[in-house]
């Protein structure tokens, strides 16, 4: 309820067997409330570790309650594109929100391989939450960010393009929720932002904004011994709040800040030799 407090509810949605979607894993996760129902959208991968893409296409399980009992769908709600299309290879982060009548849900995709990979999102629209989705013409709509982290704000959408691309750490927005168009820049945006979105599924035609999201950090052991930390990020991203402290820009850091990102040992070496 707040974001601090946490009660484990247990498995919302199992690995399928083979050859069900999601047969080798299904991972995040994010929810729609549509029409006094839940529905639960997911990656759900389809071929074995390693591949190019991971063939990775979106599916869904419903349930009458956020506790479940979740009922798979078993069905491709979103597939990937076809070969040589920007999400040809798998679509992660579908993100649901009820807007003008209708769901729109964003995702990202890989556009390349590695050591080329680039993350751009993309828009698939639905008058029903189990499909058919109609991907944007437009698409990809934002040409940079890690992951999807949108909210309805005014007439149109926000975004949090965090991370990857030339468009990384901005604040965009779109009055029709495809055009999107950098509104700001920002500094140390959370990774993998989740927000709470008071009208994320109330079709409201004026949104608000959020001030509070959950996030992670991926590096909080050594990559060897790696697991996720969960955190809470507070903002003032929202209409119904004025926090100045959260609004001021060009913050100064100490030195010590700085420090912490010294060079290596390899890279002190390799300074170190004579010219």
């Amino acid at each position: 309820m707040d974001g601090f407090s946490w009660e484990e509810k247990g498995v919302a949605v199992p690995r399928p067997p083979k050859p069900a979607v999601g047969w080798r894993s299904v991972t995040t996760p994010n929810i729609l409330k549509w029409k006094g129902r839940y529905y639960l959208y997911y990656q759900g991968f389809m071929e074995a570790s390693g591949t190019r893409g991971d063939d990775c296409p979106v599916a869904v399980s419903y349930a009458d309650s956020p506790d479940g009992r979740w009922t798979p769908y078993n069905k491709v709600v979103i597939s990937n594109g076809n070969p040589g299309e920007w999400d040809q290879y798998s679509i992660h982060d579908p993100y649901p929100i009820v807007y003008k009548g209708k769901i729109y849900l964003y995702y990202k995709s890989d556009f390349d391989g590695k050591p080329n990979l680039v993350r751009m999102q993309g828009l698939a629209v639905a008058d029903n939450p189990l499909g058919p989705f109609t991907k944007s013409p437009l698409n990809p709509v934002i040409n940079s960010g890690h992951e999807t982290t949108l909210f309805p704000f005014r007439e149109g959408m926000a975004a949090l393009v965090i991370r990857d691309g030339h468009e990384h750490n901005t604040i965009q927005y779109a009055e029709d929720g495809v055009n999107f168009k950098i509104a700001a820049i920002s500094q140390f945006l959370p990774n993998a932002a989740g927000p709470y979105i008071p009208d994320a599924f109330t079709n409201t035609t004026y949104g608000r904004g959020i001030t509070w999201e959950l996030a992670h950090f991926t590096n909080a052991t050594t990559w060897d011994k790696n697991h996720a930390v969960l955190n809470r990020f507070d903002c003032d991203l929202s209409l119904d709040l004025d926090d100045p402290e959260m609004k001021r820009a060009g913050v100064y850091f100490k030195p010590e800040f700085y420090y912490e990102m010294g060079l290596s040992p390899k890279q002190r070496e390799r300074i170190s030799q004579p010219k």
